[in-house]
């Protein structure tokens, strides 16, 4: 038998479905329905409500502001009535099919309207001929939510996919869509797919086909914690309370349910009849409410009995249940993959020099007033004070901004998922399952290695994944000390795999793996160094410090940390590079070059280290926030080592006049080429499904490309070929200079085949060079001295590039310019060239 409600039902609509909706003030409680009235209930008041008479008949959806409500009708139209008086006051647009959802925007100048139709509208308030179409669904809109901020629209679509719209932008667009979460409902269906947003706007709540409710992250897409085993029936309305602490839910087998939301446990459960549209009161009183399936109203005030539970409902405002909350990190966001803003200025004097207890030495010897009666200075002079903390400690007034440490090839937390590490030798993953977690190693090539997976209480946070096996760390936990864990990929003893224990409040900030050692950067600032089975080969502690990251090849290790502070605040980037096996430094503490922001940028962000790894042949590559993919050039060289960019993401040609808006993960450089992970719809990193990779070729930023005018397919101009032709000579000869850098750093060991790899480059560099001669010829005569300059610019010393040279010049009939040629190589070829 269903319980009896303490406080009667009161007729609101004839029975069908009905809807309220308080005012923003809470003072108001509106009623509307299947009739072609809407009622006005006081808060407060049990007298008869306030009528507004003469709405349009069957209405199914209702906004409310503090002095007027908004109804949506089965005739298609929307309009706007005053209250309490019910006076119409605008019909804001009209349909030709039912209206299914209406949703006020939170500054009440947008109704967002959804119905049987395709599209939705946006529809200006102040302005009804200002109207925003938005048709990304294919199917038609069940319900829509702004968030509390107004910067995001939830449309829950009929065919079971939930679509973000962000209205930050001038044209409202598509933010991001997440499929697999809400059931396929048509739009008439009373159960619920709707998109109920926490009251910190970082997150909404939605009734899953399995009847638990799934809390999605909106930044990210990400699956947040559920609230789950309370309903064997389809859920009908989802509320939270207005700080967020409580989460009303009801389902068709008539059982109302009082979650609490920290730990999604049910505080108290009802069963209650034929409830499909549930409201607490919008200001945070102890006042419950619903309507039924019948029509009627039930207004319960004092709902909540237990006082702990009121205490909820009217306590402090309670975040959004994540499994990894990004604000508990520090209570801050990381300067990586995104900086924090920075803070205002401190304005007063106090704020600038300092508590005014550092000058009780000054005396008031003449009486001029500059200490008061208790032996301080005086204040009157600053004016009032804007905001900012009178009194703080020396150190509090300014900080730099630091970049936060951050692991390789790692994303970061997206609901309980996470990726520890990411190559091209496969990826790793885990899964917090609260208690432990369970982490999946998957290989590209299954032939050669075998996935596997575990179940992992050391709650493994960081991972290294190459050709040899796998590393992971972990924090310290309990009485358990920090741990670093090697598995090989192949063994041929019974115990394969090693553990390394740091020191007592030692943990890793980044580890590292390469084909022969273990590196391990700690929150002491050492940076310690194992071989593969764990004996200690060395140890340091970094120059610049705090540390952010580090990677590792063959001997090599780099490692970056945060250096002096720079001009703009923040600190400046330092790494070196240590051969460990020789126990020698090839760059000490030189500064990693990060790029600034882009003139047309609005971030107040600067830009940031996004990735550090080694490419396959064992050359430093960094990537940052801008896009650029930068490589370190005669880094074997002490002090001369220097950033070449190999690759600007922003000026792909897909990215070109605005075709696509997407950003890249780097995943990797290899074959001469960037491999990334294609980033859309605002993510900030990858998400699983593992998407696919993709790779894109180099393409140095030489000079700014020539617009094609017409047809593609034209044959290429001059223009055109000098600007390909001169990115492709400066691309080949940055590559050439890494491969020559590699065989004067082996020396005697270098073997035949790189021996010859730089040949074979120094050739390719000057084939470029003759075809950029070819274009100059071409041209005519007055290109002969840019001509002549480029002779000067090839590498071959036998004569056969030069000869190829004057032939070129002979073969455009430039006879000055071939004689000028045949000159430079009879100099050259005596050693009596420029450089004698």
């Amino acid at each position: 038998m269903p319980d009896r409600p303490p406080f009667p039902g009161r007729p609101a609509q004839p029975p069908g479905p009905t809807y309220l909706q308080y005012s923003p003030d809470g003072q108001r409680l509106i009623v509307a329905g299947v009739g072609n009235f809407a009622r006005s209930f006081r808060t407060g008041d049990n007298g008869e409500p306030d009528l507004l008479p003469e709405t349009h008949e069957e209405t199914y959806a209702v906004a409310s502001g503090n002095d007027y409500v908004i109804l949506g009708c089965e005739d298609g139209t929307v309009c706007e009535y005053a209250v309490p008086s019910g006076d119409l006051r605008q019909i804001l647009v009209r349909f030709t099919l039912p209206i299914r959802d209406i949703a006020l925007s939170p500054d009440e100048k947008w109704i967002a309207v959804s119905s049987d139709e395709l599209p939705i509208k946006l529809i200006n308030r102040d302005d009804i001929e200002e109207i925003f179409v938005l048709s990304e669904h294919p199917k038609p809109i069940k319900h829509l939510t702004y968030d509390p901020s107004g910067r995001y629209l939830a449309a829950s679509c009929t065919n079971g996919v939930i679509y973000i719209y962000s209205t930050t932008t001038p044209h409202p667009s598509l933010f991001r869509t997440i499929d697999g979460v809400i059931n396929r409902l048509e739009t008439a269906e009373t159960t619920t797919s709707r998109c109920v947003w926490h009251p910190d706007g970082r997150a909404f709540a939605c009734a899953t086909p399995t009847r638990d409710i799934q809390v999605i992250s909106v930044e990210d897409g990400a699956h947040q914690r559920v609230f789950s085993g309370a309903h064997n029936g389809d859920i009908t309305s989802l509320a939270w309370s207005p700080n967020g602490a409580l989460l009303a839910s009801s389902s068709a087998d008539d059982q109302l349910v009082i979650w609490e939301t920290k730990a999604q446990t049910i505080l108290k459960r009802f069963n209650y009849e034929k409830i499909i549209n549930l409201a607490w009161q919008s200001t945070g009183e102890n006042i419950f409410n619903w309507t039924t399936s019948q029509g009627e109203l039930f207004i319960i005030p004092e709902f909540l009995k237990d006082e702990a539970h009121v205490r909820l409902l009217k306590g402090p405002k309670v975040r959004a249940p994540f499994f990894h909350d990004p604000l508990d990190a520090n209570g801050r966001k990381p300067l990586v993959n995104g900086q924090a803003k920075r803070a205002g200025t401190p304005d007063s004097l106090d704020d600038l020099v300092g508590p005014e207890d550092e000058y009780d030495w000054i005396e008031d010897d003449d009486g001029a007033g500059y200490i008061n009666e208790n032996g301080k200075r005086t204040n009157g002079h600053l004016g009032q004070v804007n905001g900012h903390a009178m009194k703080r400690n020396k150190q509090e007034l300014w900080q730099p901004h630091i970049h936060e440490p951050f692991q390789p090839g790692a994303t970061p937390w997206r609901g309980n998922r996470k990726y520890l590490c990411l190559n091209l030798i496969g990826f790793v993953w885990t899964v917090d399952q609260d208690t432990h977690n369970t982490v999946t190693v998957e290989f590209y090539d299954r032939e050669m290695y075998r996935d596997f997976h575990f179940t992992d209480p050391f709650l493994y946070d960081k991972a290294c994944l190459n050709e040899n096996g796998t590393l992971f760390s972990c924090p310290a936990k309990d009485s358990q000390p920090a741990m670093i864990f090697y598995r090989p990929h192949e063994t041929w003893t019974t115990r394969s795999d090693s553990r390394i224990s740091l020191p007592d409040g030692e943990e890793a900030t980044c580890i590292a793996l390469s084909s022969r050692y273990i590196v391990a950067v700690t929150n002491k600032h050492y940076v310690r160094v194992w071989t593969l089975f764990g004996t200690p080969v060395r140890l340091w502690r970094m120059k610049s410090s705090p540390s952010v990251t580090c990677a590792a090849w063959g001997d090599f290790v780099m490692t970056v940390g945060n250096g002096p502070v720079g001009a703009d605040g923040c600190t400046q980037l330092m790494y070196s590079i240590d051969d460990v096996r020789r126990d020698e430094n090839c760059q000490n503490e030189d500064v990693l070059a990060l790029g600034t922001l882009p003139p047309e940028s609005s971030t107040e962000e600067e830009v940031s280290l996004k990735a550090l790894f080694w490419s396959d042949v064992g050359d430093p590559c960094v990537y940052d926030s801008n896009g650029v993919l930068l490589t370190l050039l005669h880094w074997r060289t002490p002090g001369q080592a220097k950033w070449v960019p190999l690759l600007d993401t922003r000026l792909l040609d897909r990215l070109k006049n605005g075709k696509k808006e997407e950003t890249y993960w780097p995943v990797a450089v290899a074959a001469e080429k960037f491999h990334c992970i294609i980033l859309k719809g605002g993510d900030k990193s990858p998400y699983f499904p593992r998407p696919l990779l993709t790779e894109f070729d180099f393409q140095i930023p030489v000079s700014r490309p020539v617009e094609k005018e017409g047809d593609d397919d034209e044959e290429e101009t001059s223009a055109e070929a000098v600007v390909r032709l001169e990115e492709s000579f400066v691309r080949s000869s940055t590559l050439l200079g890494l491969v020559d850098d590699l065989v004067q750093g082996l020396g005697d060991r270098a073997g035949h085949a790189q021996k010859t790899e730089v040949v074979k480059r120094e050739i390719e560099v000057d084939k470029i060079l003759l075809q950029l001669l070819a274009v100059e010829c071409r041209e005519g005569e007055e290109r002969g001295m840019k001509a002549l300059e480029i002779v000067g610019l090839l590498r071959d010393r036998s004569g056969k590039m030069l000869e190829a040279a004057a032939k070129v010049a002979g073969r455009w009939n430039r006879t000055v310019l071939e004689d000028k040629i045949r000159d430079y190589a009879e100099r050259r070829l005596m050693g009596m060239d420029e450089d004698s």
